[in-house]
């Protein structure tokens, strides 16, 4: 099998457009974040991998957990975090969750409601707000606001990207029945790919005026 590694878009974590790791940051947590960044970044590239088939994307996302749970030294990412992790007496929680979400990306390529939106964000977004919570020692009494962030993050990345998720990969994030409500319709993606130009015209637009309402899932 191809390793997770070779498998990476090229991206890293100079290219995102947030920070990571940032100076700011206590130096003695940077190196976790670091990991944990790599391992999440890795995930993220082979669910969208433009050639990978599903079995195959499933069976290295697969991989990676195997590793990150210690059965296995193959793949960089996964030991890296592995051991990052096991420096600060962590647990995996947060990096299994957000591989769940990957997993879903590979298998689920349309959302019916705001309530399907919202559990993928459970799983895509929120882990990683709560993860940086816990490397700073901060009690889990902070995940519900953290968990409302991340997940208008998450939806805001939707937005962003959305035309170009569709020509690509299939994927829309779109709640299905907003865009019917808003008389919009998913071949409407077709007239974006690009950043921040990807929602296909005002109906599909209108579909998000209203946005969810939900509290965190613990």
């Amino acid at each position: 099998m191809t390793s997770a590694s070779e498998l990476r878009s090229g991206k890293t974590h100079r290219d995102e457009n947030f920070p990571v790791a940032s100076w700011i940051i206590h130096p003695p947590h940077r190196t976790l974040i670091l990991a944990f960044y790599n391992f999440v970044r890795t995930a993220d590239d082979i669910a969208d991998h433009a050639t990978l088939g599903e079995r195959e994307k499933l069976d290295t996302l697969d991989l990676l957990e195997a590793e990150l749970l210690g059965r296995g030294d193959s793949q960089p990412e996964a030991v890296n975090l592995r051991r990052a992790l096991a420096q600060r007496s962590m647990p995996p929680r947060h990096a299994l969750d957000v591989l769940t979400a990957f997993r879903m990306d590979v298998t689920k390529l349309r959302y019916e409601n705001w309530d399907e939106v919202i559990h993928y964000c459970r799983y895509s977004a929120m882990p990683v707000g709560r993860f940086m919570l816990d490397v700073h020692g901060e009690s889990t009494s902070t995940w519900a606001a953290s968990d409302a962030l991340c997940a208008g993050l998450q939806i805001n990345n939707h937005l962003q990207d959305c035309g170009k998720d569709y020509k690509a990969l299939n994927r829309v994030y779109l709640p299905l029945d907003a865009l019917a409500a808003a008389e919009a319709s998913v071949e409407g993606f077709r007239r974006g790919a690009g950043r921040g130009a990807g929602i296909g015209g005002p109906p599909a637009m209108r579909a998000f005026a209203g946005g969810p309402d939900r509290g965190s899932t613990q």
